[in-house]
């Protein structure tokens, strides 16, 4: 698949780290799974991590949370 952004790199698995900031709470996770472009380095989730991702902020930001690293962890 070519990637939306350069518009001539290739997707591969890989890697990458998210930000996620949303009424007051910041996550930052390492490690997640995507699909990055070889040229420029965009990430592409795919739909059950975005959604696990969406889960870990729902939890921090419930639990009073402001600032948080973390690793991944498939759910």
């Amino acid at each position: 698949m070519k990637c939306l952004v350069c518009k001539s790199g290739t997707l591969k698995a890989g890697r990458t780290t998210v930000t996620v900031e949303r009424e007051g709470t910041t996550i930052v996770i390492h490690n997640v799974p995507a699909n990055v472009c070889e040229t420029c380095g965009e990430d592409y989730l795919d739909a059950a991590v975005a959604s696990s991702l969406e889960t870990v902020l729902q939890e921090a930001s419930r639990s009073g949370v402001r600032f948080e690293v973390r690793e991944y962890q498939a759910a």
